[in-house]
């Protein structure tokens, strides 16, 4: 069984940073492309990012391109999400997702699922 564990959130100001790690167990980690996913209240859940899976190939929303940053370390069975130049508007619950098919494209946002737990990331104005 897939399990996935998010941790790194928490607040921070406008402008900020914050980095985000996941952790999976139940998988060959290094055989799945990964993801990030978020929901803020109110709201459906929604894709930030996602890693293909040797970490060659990223596919990135629109809405954090350019600021969020995503990366893998196989070796250690790490995810990481680097989130630079925080908006109010990133508040969320972030999750991390694992796609359904090994050795698969990360642009198929809709074939990610498992999902951690979740970390909260709050951005004050």
């Amino acid at each position: 069984q897939v399990r996935l564990v998010e941790s790194g959130g928490g607040l921070v100001l406008a402008g900020g940073s914050l980095s985000l790690s996941c952790t999976a167990s139940g998988i060959t980690f290094r055989m799945y492309a990964m993801a990030w996913f978020r929901q803020a209240p109110g709201k459906e859940r929604e894709f930030v990012a996602a890693v293909d899976a040797d970490g060659s190939k990223t596919h990135y929303s629109d809405f954090v391109k350019g600021r969020f940053t995503i990366s893998r370390d196989n070796g250690k069975g790490i995810m990481n999400l680097q989130m630079d130049s925080l908006t109010p508007e990133d508040t969320a619950v972030y999750y991390c997702a694992v796609h359904s098919r090994i050795y698969s494209d990360p642009m198929q946002e809709g074939m990610f699922g498992s999902w951690g737990q979740g970390t909260q990331v709050t951005v004050s104005s």
